[in-house]
């Protein structure tokens, strides 16, 4: 069974990742790109990202050399490009030195202004379905200033912050209940990433980490106990990301078995998922 080919998606899927740059990990969207079920709209405003992610994805996706935030000039704080902590917030002394390291990939190279957009004025980009956001602490604003691409939204994928490494930086709390006053709930963490407190280090690496929780990526979707709120698409859509990106499988049956109930599609389509071999 190809679980693709069952659901026949109405259209592709719309993923959007800000702060798309490709240093160390490969996105959950990956499968879905490659089996041609989606399209990425890329956001980079860093020039020094911008030829890893075309080489890595090429017509699959579109690059968009913007800065998302609230459509204000602001200040860009630029960092070493591996590091990954440019930002438009500028980092806070104190949360840099209280981790093993932290000082050093938070180091500030130089400043610049750049003016800023709002995701719902880029006519470019369409209604999206699935978005990522990694960029240090303006998540939150891109979303609220875009409501309108983010209306048929089903999955967000954002990094939150536990320990907020920036000066006025939205702390989980404040990110996961805006979230759920959007109509998300809480699904799962991609990554869970914990911390060696200054100056203890373990094993000879100030890299291993303690208990001390520093931020995580976690996935929201649209709240399962509300899917009679959805379009057949989006369900369809919710399915795919549910199944290729998060690997939820029990999600995907759940999805599945409210389709079945539309007649959206084949009856036992999730028994034969189940079955297995599901590609």
């Amino acid at each position: 069974m190809n679980l693709l080919e069952e659901l026949q998606l109405p259209d592709p899927i719309q993923v959007m990742d800000v702060g798309a740059s490709v240093i160390n990990e490969v996105p959950v969207y990956k499968a879905l790109l490659d089996d041609g079920a989606a399209h990425l709209h890329a956001f980079e405003g860093d020039d020094r990202q911008i030829e890893g992610i075309e080489a890595a994805y090429g017509a699959r996706a579109t690059v968009h050399r913007d800065f998302l935030f609230d459509g204000a000039e602001r200040t860009l704080f630029l960092a070493s490009g591996p590091s990954g902590m440019t930002s438009l917030f500028n980092p806070r002394l104190a949360s840099l030195r209280f981790f093993n390291g932290f000082e050093i990939f938070g180091r500030i190279e130089r400043t610049m202004r750049v003016q800023t957009r709002r995701l719902d004025d880029v006519e470019a980009v369409p209604p999206l379905d699935f978005v990522k956001m990694d960029i240090q602490g303006g998540e939150l604003t891109v979303m609220k200033h875009g409501l309108a691409k983010l209306r048929d939204c089903v999955a967000v994928q954002l990094e939150v912050s536990f320990v907020g490494l920036y000066e006025n930086q939205p702390p989980f709390g404040e990110v996961d209940m805006w979230m759920r006053s959007q109509g998300f709930a809480p699904h799962c963490f991609v990554d869970i990433k914990r911390w060696a407190i200054a100056p203890t280090v373990f094993m000879n690496n100030f890299r291993v980490p303690g208990n001390q929780l520093l931020e995580a990526d976690m996935v929201y979707v649209k709240d399962p106990l509300n899917l009679s709120e959805l379009s057949d698409g989006q369900l369809k859509k919710l399915a795919a990301l549910a199944h290729y990106c998060f690997q939820s499988y029990d999600l995907c049956v759940f999805v599945l078995l409210e389709l079945e109930r539309r007649a959206s599609v084949p009856q036992a389509t999730h028994q034969r998922y189940l079955g297995g071999g599901t590609a």
